[in-house]
C-alpha cells in the first residue's frame, strides 16, 4: 500500500481545515446560549489530554496508521474488530458531514436542486483527491490556508459596526448550559481529529504528531471563539433559532451601497474546509477497509465507498430539523471512538512497548554475560 507522506506544514492545515469544517457555519452547540464562547474555551481545554493521547499514539507507531497500530497491538483478530469500529465512524461522520452541506447550499444558495446532486457534486471531488493521495490534500490546504485567514480578518473588520456588545450579556448567568456546550464542543469539531490518525501514515519527524495537533487546536480554537463572538453579538438571541448563525451574521454587514453579500465568502470558506473534512473521512474509510481485506491499494475501492457514504448521507435524515436534533446526541454517540477506544489503546501500546523494550534488554544482558564468560 502507497505510503501518504506530508510535511508538518500541510498536516497543520489539514487538522484545521478539519476541525473548521462544518463548524464555521452550524456553529457550536446552543445550549450556552450567549456563553457559547466560553463553551468554545472549555472544549478545547477538554480537548488537551486526548490530543496528547492521540499524538502519543502516533510518535510511539511512526510510518503505521491507526489500522496498522491496531494490528500491532491486539493481533490480528481484535485489531480487525476495532478497525470496524473506526471505519464506522468515519463513514458516518463522512456521511454526516456531507449531508451538512446539502443542507447548507439547498437552503440558502440552490432551493430547486436536488440535494443528492449537490452532495454528488462534492463527493466526486474528494473521490479524485482521494485516489490522487493525500499529499494533494495538503498541498490544496496549504494554498487555501493565508486565503482562508485573509476573507476571516477581513470580514470579522467590516463587522465591527454591526457588534452590539450588551448581547453578550450576561456572562456565566447559568454555569450547567455552559458545560454541556464544552463537552458539545469538545466532541464537535476538536476530538473529531482522531481519525487523523487514520488518514497519515508517516510525518516528518517523531515530535511531529504534538506541534501538528496542538497548533491546528490553538489555530482553530481561537477562530472559532471569535467568530462565535460575532455571531453572539450581531444576532443576540436570534442565533438560538437560526440553523446557519455565521451566513446570516455575515449577511447583516453591509458597507455603503458598493460592498454588500459577504456571505459569499462564508460560503467560500465552508465548502473548502468542509471538502477537506469530508477527504479525510473517505481516506480513512478507504485505508481501513484495505487494511481489513488484506487489499494492496485503498484506492481500489475509493469510488464505491464515495459512492456509498453520498447515498447514505442522503438517507441519513428525514429534513435538517433532523439534522440539529442530532447534534444534542452526538457527543455521546462520539464518545467511545474519541475517548474510550483512544485510552484503551494507549494504555495497551505503552505496556506492549515497554515489555518488549524490557525483553530486549533481557537479551543484551544475557548475550553481554555469554561474551564474557
Amino acid at each position: 500500500m502507497q505510503e501518504q507522506r506530508i510535511s508538518d506544514k500541510e498536516a497543520i492545515c489539514i487538522i484545521t481545515s478539519f476541525i473548521m469544517g462544518s463548524t464555521l457555519i452550524t456553529g457550536i452547540s446552543n445550549n450556552a446560549k450567549n456563553d457559547a464562547w466560553i463553551s468554545v474555551i472549555l472544549g478545547m481545554l477538554f480537548s488537551v489530554p486526548m490530543f496528547l493521547i492521540y499524538s502519543r499514539i502516533i510518535s510511539l507507531f511512526t510510518d503505521k496508521n491507526l489500522f496498522k497500530i491496531l494490528d500491532t497491538i491486539f493481533g490480528k483478530y481484535i485489531g480487525k474488530f476495532v478497525s470496524v469500529l473506526y471505519i464506522w465512524y468515519a463513514f458516518h461522520l463522512g456521511a454526516l458531514v456531507t449531508r451538512n452541506f446539502g443542507e447548507f447550499v439547498n437552503t440558502v444558495t440552490m432551493p430547486e436542486t436536488p440535494m443528492l446532486v449537490l452532495m454528488i457534486s462534492l463527493m466526486f471531488v474528494c473521490i479524485v483527491a482521494v485516489k490522487l493521495g493525500v499529499e494533494v490534500t495538503g498541498r490544496m490546504a496549504v494554498f487555501f490556508m493565508p486565503i482562508m485567514v485573509a476573507m476571516l480578518v477581513f470580514v470579522q473588520i467590516l463587522a465591527i459596526p454591526q457588534l452590539k456588545i450588551n448581547n453578550i450579556k450576561p456572562i456565566l448567568k447559568d454555569i450547567l448550559p455552559v458545560l454541556q456546550g464544552g463537552f458539545s464542543a469538545f466532541a464537535f469539531p476538536f476530538a473529531e481529529t482522531v481519525l487523523a490518525m487514520g488518514a497519515f501514515n508517516s510525518l516528518e519527524t517523531k515530535r511531529s504528531p504534538f506541534k501538528i495537533y496542538f497548533s491546528a487546536l490553538i489555530f482553530t480554537g481561537i477562530i472559532i471563539i471569535i467568530i462565535t463572538l460575532r455571531n453572539i453579538a450581531i444576532l443576540g438571541r436570534l442565533m438560538d433559532n437560526l440553523y446557519f448563525p455565521s451566513y446570516v451574521a455575515v449577511s447583516q454587514i453591509r458597507i455603503g451601497y458598493f460592498l454588500q453579500r459577504m456571505e459569499v465568502t462564508v460560503a467560500f470558506i465552508f465548502t473548502i474546509t468542509i471538502l477537506c473534512k469530508t477527504i479525510v473521512c473517505l481516506l480513512t474509510v478507504c485505508n481501513g477497509i484495505a487494511y481489513v481485506f488484506n487489499l494492496k491499494e485503498y484506492k481500489s475501492v475509493t469510488i464505491q465507498t464515495g459512492i456509498l457514504m453520498t447515498l447514505f448521507a442522503y438517507i441519513v435524515y428525514n429534513n435538517i430539523s433532523d439534522m440539529y436534533n442530532w447534534f444534542n446526541i452526538y457527543p455521546f454517540y462520539a464518545l467511545p471512538f474519541q475517548v474510550i477506544l483512544p485510552i484503551i489503546i494507549w494504555i495497551v501500546a505503552e505496556v506492549k512497548i515497554k515489555s518488549e523494550r524490557n525483553k530486549d534488554n533481557r537479551i543484551k544482558k544475557n548475550n553481554k554475560k555469554y561474551n564474557e564468560s
